[in-house]
């Protein structure tokens, strides 16, 4: 009898790891708490990019019990990443429950949010404004208006967040970048990452393309009005390899008397400092964005 009771409790032990294990990769969002701010993974065809796309969700906890509305945070990886990466990377999640706005998550490959100038059908840009946005405002309750629109990323999200913001000033009402590698279009991109010039030189073609000028951050920034350009959050580690490309162009929106703020703070490119600064994206847009 004693043998029969440890068996059936060694089943047992066996059963709950099995159960555990298949918790752990059940889809979201199964895997976080009905008080939290839940988690979606969404698919769509691309009309600019003629293909399916995929893009993740983060929407507040009481989402499922009410009808409202809610504004939206466009939220952009950077280069080699994915949509994953901001949810799976930092305490987004977390850091997102006491705030009411939708934070939607798109994936871009490594386009640099660029209409390519190599490949006709990689139109990233497009993706991003024509594309993306209609979807989320179709498919999630999100307020449509650019009073409560933002756009925020890193590195090369970053970038992407404040040429938008500069390209289409009535679509947003703030732009947020943490370590927004802003000179993709200069050859100094390419000597201070020579990895990366197969990938630039595809998107953005040769040096002195129509391209490159055309998506050159400093160029729309001294040419831009600021008064019509929505705020700009800005914020970069003082030993940040895009360190000096941040801080040219801020020395233009300084000149130009935007509306900005702008944050050197200790640290370096990584996952780390991305982490510890996207909690003050996420209140530079709650204050904007989340006012009645």
């Amino acid at each position: 009898m004693r043998k029969l009771l440890l068996i059936c409790l060694a089943l047992m032990l066996v059963q709950g790891s099995v159960a555990q294990t298949t918790k752990k990769t059940t889809s979201k969002p199964s895997r976080v708490l009905a008080s939290n701010p839940q988690v979606h993974d969404h698919e769509f065809q691309s009309k600019s990019l003629g293909r399916s796309m995929r893009y993740r969700v983060i929407v507040p906890a009481d989402y499922e019990r009410t009808t409202r509305h809610y504004p939206a945070l466009y939220l952009l990886h950077g280069l080699y990443g994915d949509f994953e990466n901001w949810e799976t990377r930092t305490n987004l999640v977390q850091y997102a429950e006491k705030y009411q706005f939708i934070i939607v998550m798109p994936d871009a490959g490594d386009s640099w949010y660029t209409n390519s100038a190599t490949v006709p059908q990689n139109r990233f840009e497009d993706y991003i404004i024509k594309d993306v946005i209609d979807e989320a405002e179709e498919s999630w309750r999100i307020i449509r208006s650019p009073h409560r629109r933002a756009i925020a990323g890193l590195s090369m999200g970053g970038y992407a967040a404040v040429k938008f913001a500069l390209r289409y000033p009535g679509m947003f009402a703030v732009a947020g970048s943490i370590s927004g590698a802003m000179n993709p279009t200069s050859p100094e991109m390419v000597r201070l990452q020579p990895a990366f010039e197969p990938n630039l030189s595809n998107v953005f073609g040769p040096a002195g393309s129509e391209t490159r000028t055309h998506n050159d951050v400093y160029e729309l920034a001294r040419t831009a009005d600021p008064t019509l350009v929505p705020y700009l959050y800005l914020d970069i580690g003082n030993q940040d390899w895009t360190l000096a490309s941040d801080r040219e162009l801020v020395s233009i929106l300084s000149a130009r008397k935007y509306r900005y703020e702008y944050h050197e703070m200790p640290g370096i490119h990584s996952w780390e400092y991305w982490d510890r600064r996207v909690p003050g994206v996420l209140e530079a847009t709650a204050q904007i964005i989340g006012r009645p």
